[in-house]
This record gives structure tokens, C-alpha cells and sequence, in this order.
């Protein structure tokens, strides 16, 4: 049994409780990762042997461990990395989500980020359905199938396309609402900052961090920190969401649209169509709710008529 890999899975739970906890996240969420390193740390049995006998689901047999804690201990068994650590600390890197998943790494996670503009889990997983990811070279059917394991157990979802794994995802109206909870309180100067490590060379705190919840899903919100976001001087207009619960975990970016209907409007990049929707939609909503009190007032002015009881 290999019971050291117990203890630094834990001191990873550990670290990430402690930078929730700094930056003023849920206490549960704090007392959660807590928990579930001390739980690991009194394991008999190596968290590794888990894994690989009954996956998942076996460690949700274990206390103090629901589905979320669960995919991200068997991310760390797995792959020696947890990306949510690497968001709380500022350091995140779409390359290094996408060099995660097995059978990725980092060479071919460059490659899919700068040919096929692959930035989120979600992207690769259409990606690895739609058939681009057999286009790469170097990529066979047995390699992409491999993939798309590990992408089902990622997410949390059975592996399937399309609309179904849409609906798994948040609304664009949830998504927008947390974009613009983290811009106002950004602005307001009430964000907890992390000095990014990345383009960051005298480690300075400036990136706020938003962690905030809807419904049971938690959500982490940074300002993108990438080479492109600091090439275009987007580093203060993308935003990136990270988010995890029962139905698994994901990641978007929200964006200011240059161009078309929607610009100068928040949209989430990837799913204009429905922002687009939720536009018109909210539009219609205000023109109503404008056109009945309009109404209500015409009506209320109205001269009281002779004989009109008062």
C-alpha cells in the first residue's frame, strides 16, 4: 500500500482549504476539504488502490466525501495535478487544464490550444465527439476514445453529444449573473487579490478572485491571465468562470462582443446563439413591463368623470 500518496493527496486538500478560506469562500466548502484530507489521511488503504478498483464511486463510499471532493482526488491519483489548485493560486493556464487529462500532456495540449483554439475541458470534449481531435496527428481512434473516458469522469457525465451535454451546463442568463457579480465587486475594490505567477514578474496581488454559489453549484471567477488576454489588453475584460457541483464541473469565458448584434454586450463565448436569446428575451420582458406601467399611470391621470363615485 502506498500510504505516503494518502498523505499528499490530503496536503493538496489541505492547501486548497486554506486558500478558500483566504479568499473568503464558503465555510462548508472550506470545512468539506477539510474533512475529507483528514479522512485520507486515516485511510488503511492506499486512495490509489481505490481508484484503480472501483474508481470514483469507491470513493464516495469513503466519509466526508461526496461527488465533487471525489473527482478531484481521483484527478490528483491520476494525473499529480489539480487544476482547481492552480486557479486559486492565479496560476491559471488553459494549457496546463488541457495537459491534465490523460493521454493529453503538454506538448500535444499546445497543439490543441494554438490549432484547434481549445481552451476549456468542455471544448475538447466536443471536440473529441465531433471528430477534430482525429484530425490531429499523431491522434488515433483508440487514443480519442481514451480521451473521452477520461472526460466522462471528469465531468461527471456519461459520455454523450451535444444538446445532452448542454443541459448538464449552466444557463447563460446563471453565467452572465456571475459575471456581473464579480465585475461589480471588482470594481468596488471588495475582491480578496492573488499575485498570479504568470506575466506577473514582481509578484504583485492584482487579480481578483470571486468565489460565489447558485443553487448547489460553486463558482470561481478570475480575470483571464493568459499570453493572448495581455497581447489584446483583455486582462480586465475576459473573465473566466470555473465551475463544480452534482452535475459535474466546467469552465466558460465571458466576454465583451466586438461585433455584430451583440456588441458592446457580455456574452459567453461559444454560446452567442443563446446569449442572443437571452438578450431579446429580457428585452421583451423590459418592454412589456414599461408598456404596463405606462398604462397604469395613463390610467391613474385619468380626470374622475361627473357622477363617478369617489
Amino acid at each position: 500500500m502506498d500510504k505516503e500518496l494518502n498523505f499528499r493527496v490530503a496536503r493538496r486538500l489541505d492547501e486548497v482549504a486554506q486558500l478558500l478560506s483566504e479568499q473568503e469562500a464558503n465555510r462548508f466548502r472550506v470545512q468539506a476539504y477539510r474533512h475529507a484530507a483528514e479522512t485520507l489521511r486515516q485511510l488503511p488503504k492506499s486512495v490509489g488502490d481505490i481508484v484503480k478498483e472501483e474508481g470514483e464511486q469507491g470513493l464516495r463510499k469513503l466519509p466526508a466525501i461526496g461527488e465533487t471532493l471525489a473527482r478531484a482526488i481521483a484527478t490528483i491519483v491520476t494525473t499529480g495535478q489539480l487544476p482547481m489548485l492552480h486557479r486559486l493560486r492565479g496560476e491559471s493556464d488553459s494549457e496546463l487544464l488541457l495537459a491534465s487529462v490523460p493521454g493529453v500532456g503538454r506538448v500535444l495540449a499546445a497543439r490543441l490550444h494554438h490549432n484547434l483554439g481549445i481552451d476549456t475541458l468542455e471544448q475538447l470534449e466536443a471536440a473529441a465527439h465531433d471528430g477534430r481531435l482525429k484530425k490531429v496527428a499523431g491522434l488515433g481512434e483508440k487514443k480519442v476514445a481514451g480521451i473521452i473516458d477520461s472526460l466522462a469522469s471528469r465531468l461527471g457525465r456519461l459520455s454523450r453529444p451535444g444538446n445532452m451535454m448542454r443541459s448538464r451546463e449552466p444557463t447563460v442568463a446563471e453565467l452572465l449573473d456571475v459575471d456581473r457579480e464579480y465585475r461589480e465587486k471588482a470594481a468596488a475594490g471588495h475582491l480578496r487579490t492573488v499575485a498570479p505567477r504568470r506575466f506577473n514578474p514582481t509578484r504583485e496581488a492584482w487579480l481578483p478572485i470571486l468565489h460565489t454559489e447558485r443553487g448547489s453549484r460553486h463558482y470561481t471567477a478570475l480575470f483571464s491571465n493568459t499570453a493572448l488576454a495581455h497581447q489584446l489588453e483583455k486582462t480586465s475584460d475576459w473573465l473566466v468562470l470555473y465551475y463544480d457541483g452534482e452535475a459535474g464541473e466546467g469552465q466558460c469565458t465571458v466576454i465583451t462582443s466586438q461585433r455584430g448584434p451583440l456588441a458592446g454586450k457580455r456574452v459567453v463565448r461559444g454560446r452567442e446563439n443563446e446569449c442572443a436569446d437571452y438578450y431579446r428575451q429580457t428585452q421583451n420582458r423590459a418592454a412589456a413591463t414599461n408598456s404596463a406601467a405606462t398604462s397604469k399611470q395613463t390610467s391613474d391621470a385619468s380626470p374622475i368623470s361627473a357622477g363617478q363615485p369617489l
